[in-house]
């Protein structure tokens, strides 16, 4: 049971809605507990093949809940920590799941909200989306995986303007600069996440979950090892039910169906 969230599974898809509208769905404690918790559900569910994360209201996320950091008093460093390590778990989880991670997002992505979006494996975003740090605006440092992924994204002459200046990126620039991998209309964005969720969710699990294991460890691997790891990882993909059938479906010319 979850208050900050809506979850649910169908048809092979898990949905996690951030809903808390009226706050700008801004991370207090209990979302980001739940986003953990979630995820993690995600994460040991064999079933579910994809995950779609977007959020209600006009806003996908405003960031950090800044009122309710204000009455953190004396106890805010601690108390800010153990949020930001409840966010840091949902994001590894995502990150490191099988499942791959869709963002649909309307509106405008803050602070953290812009952190978790980038943290996505698919990012569609509606035409209205806007996209800002917006962390030392407020005198506060990124946190949210955001340092990690914008320079391997973006480039660290990039990542460094967003992050000092926090200029606004609309959807059109974040489509641009390679933040977002689709920009719609905002009438559409429910449709095309969902058309996106059901054409992954028909895909090869395993072989998707390689996809996401491979791009994660590449960056801190040289390039023979990485080709190891590839190889591995293909010859095992040939002998697993779903390879069996990509390739003699391939040599059939038929549609394979996957597991």
């Amino acid at each position: 049971m979850f208050k900050t969230i809506d979850f649910e599974v169908q048809d092979h898809v898990a949905r996690i809605v951030l809903n808390r509208p009226d706050a700008g769905n801004a991370f207090n404690s209990d979302l980001a507990r739940e986003l953990a918790e979630a995820a993690m559900a995600c994460d040991l569910d064999p079933a579910i093949k994809a995950v779609l994360l977007s959020a209600r209201g006009k806003i996908f996320c405003a960031g950090g809940d800044l009122r309710a950091f204000a009455g953190f008093g004396d106890e805010a460093t601690p108390r800010v920590k153990q949020l930001a390590d409840d966010l840091h778990k949902a994001i590894s989880i995502f990150a490191r799941m099988d499942a791959p991670l869709i963002v649909a997002v309307n509106g405008s992505a803050a602070g953290a909200g812009f952190s978790l979006v980038i943290a996505g494996d698919i990012v569609i975003a509606a035409d209205n989306a806007k996209f800002t740090m917006a962390y030392t605006a407020v005198g506060l440092s990124p946190d949210g995986s955001s340092t990690w992924y914008l320079p391997r994204l973006i480039g660290l002459r990039r990542a460094q303007e967003l992050a000092f200046t926090n200029r606004t990126l609309s959807a059109a620039e974040a489509l641009d600069w390679g933040l977002a991998t689709r920009v719609v209309p905002v009438a559409d964005l429910e449709d095309a996440a969902r058309a996106m969720c059901h054409q992954l969710a028909a895909g090869p699990r395993a072989a998707q979950a390689t996809v996401k294991r491979l791009l994660l460890c590449s960056p801190g691997n040289g390039l023979e090892a990485q080709m190891e790891i590839e190889g591995r990882a293909i010859a095992r993909a040939a002998g697993t039910p779903d390879g069996i059938e990509g390739v003699q479906a391939f040599a059939a010319g038929r549609t394979p169906v996957f597991e």
